[in-house]
């Protein structure tokens, strides 16, 4: 299994950014996807989920309606929209298939 991260960068507050997620090793289309993320200092905070086919997502109320997950299966590519960033938003992003497997991370930077 892999899972690589890519987008993350350095935004000011009210911008945008698009993670991806490159996964191989496994059938992508059959297993759900997560994000999850660690600010600096704090511990890991599940942001998101999609099911195999795309149809079903849910997120974490801290980014409701700021953040979008889609996933890509002929691409076997995660995606996570964010929107509206702000400054705690800043955080190391990981893809996860499951507890077991994650990437290694891409950081996001909300500031001024």
């Amino acid at each position: 299994v892999q899972l690589v991260e890519s987008g993350g960068g350095l935004v000011q507050p009210g911008g945008s950014l698009r993670l991806s997620c490159a996964a191989s090793g496994f059938t992508f289309s059959s297993n759900w996807m997560n994000w999850v993320r660690q600010a600096p200092g704090k511990g890991l905070e599940w942001v998101s989920a999609i099911n195999s086919g795309g149809g079903s997502t849910y997120y974490a109320d801290s980014v409701k309606g700021q953040f979008t997950i889609s996933r890509d299966n002929a691409k076997n590519t995660l995606y996570l929209q964010m929107n509206s960033l702000k400054p705690e938003d800043t955080a190391v992003y990981y893809c996860a298939k499951d507890i077991y497997y994650w990437g290694q991370g891409t950081q996001v930077t909300v500031s001024s």
